[in-house]
């Protein structure tokens, strides 16, 4: 008998919430005004590559905007220095090469890129 009053009340309480109103559901905001444009397309493309020590990556660029491009590596060593490449502008349609190293093994190498604008 326990089981059924449970299942009762919980039966009335989804009913009751089912059964409100349309307009006493809460509705997402829409702010007025001229839709957000997309921001134009930025970034080089990159292809890193690591052969034992050593990290080469190349970066081209296809947009009109100059991208600066970094390289880091992380050493997979612990007495082994992670670097940090000098920072590179890859303008409109340019490819730049990047390089780096580790003294042993290296555990990951990425690129980050930062918008110099037009």
């Amino acid at each position: 008998m326990r089981l059924y009053r449970c299942l009762a009340s919980v039966t009335v309480a989804v009913t009751l919430v089912l059964s409100a109103p349309y307009d006493a559901l809460s509705h997402v905001r829409v702010v007025a005004g001229e839709p957000e444009e997309d921001p134009p397309p930025f970034g080089a493309a990159c292809r890193t590559r690591i052969e034992g020590s050593h990290v080469v990556a190349h970066c081209h660029n296809p947009y009109v905007d100059i991208d600066r491009v970094r390289l880091h590596i992380e050493c997979d060593r612990w007495w082994d220095l992670d670097t940090d490449s000098a920072p590179v502008d890859a303008e409109p349609a340019m490819t730049v090469r990047l390089t780096g190293r580790c003294w042993k093994e290296v555990r990951s190498a990425w690129i980050s890129h930062q918008n110099r604008g037009s």
